[in-house]
């Protein structure tokens, strides 16, 4: 982070995905800003999967106060559906950086996890065309980079808990496919009650949903 720092300028966005390879929902992107002339370390932040669910939850309001802004931002199921996933996470990640520039604060660069820029370049322009503009704010990508900056992981942190708490809400008003539980990703018992009921308007009708291999994040594991 201080090495993006020193090439871009003080202020650095992590940033970060969650919902990639659910069934139903939103994709959802986090973003944290840090001053590094002033940030503190903090060594409770890490990766959002590798916390309990109560452990986010009980982050919240340090990230909140730790960053110099901070936002979530989401495309929805018909979006994805609309312009592809990658275009979707675009879309989503430009929402929370518009979020943060409406309250002032414009990152230098945005350090994001992955090896792929899906914020600078979207996916899938030939098919779908440019669903948002590119950020004018350079980009840099790190494999596993929610594990190696705190701002990433931060941002993982932010975008895991408000992706679950709408999941466990849309559960709780519509209870076949449990949702409150699995997040809209593809367990055994998602997949049967998409077979018993249908999909709803929050699924990803474009996708293979009630058949073919269960869709996993990127570390390999259904993310619960």
């Amino acid at each position: 982070m201080r090495q993006l720092a020193v090439e871009h300028g003080p202020l650095v966005a992590g940033c970060d995905e969650v919902g990639r390879g659910a069934l139903a929902g939103p994709v959802s992107v986090g973003v944290v800003v840090v001053d590094a002339r002033t940030v503190r370390t903090r060594t409770v932040l890490r990766d959002s999967k590798l916390l309990t669910p109560e452990k986010r939850v009980e982050l919240v309001p340090l990230v909140r106060t730790w960053g110099v802004a901070s936002a979530v931002g989401h495309a929805s199921a018909d979006e994805i559906d609309a312009y592809g996933l990658m275009e979707a996470l675009r879309l989503a990640g430009t929402r929370a950086l518009a979020e943060i520039a409406s309250a002032g604060v414009v990152p230098d660069v945005v350090h994001l996890d992955g090896n792929y820029d899906w914020l600078g370049r979207g996916g899938q322009n030939a098919l779908f065309g440019d669903a948002v503009a590119a950020p004018m704010t350079p980009v840099r990508t790190m494999i596993k980079a929610d594990l190696k900056c705190q701002a990433v992981a931060a941002a993982s942190i932010l975008a895991k808990v408000e992706r679950d708490t709408l999941m466990m809400q849309l559960g709780s008003e519509d209870p076949r496919f449990g949702w409150a539980v699995n997040k809209g990703y593809a367990t055994p018992e998602h997949r049967a009650a998409l077979l018993a009921f249908g999909p709803t308007g929050w699924h990803r009708r474009s996708w293979n949903l009630e058949g073919g291999a269960v869709l996993l994040e990127d570390d390999g594991k259904i993310e619960l």
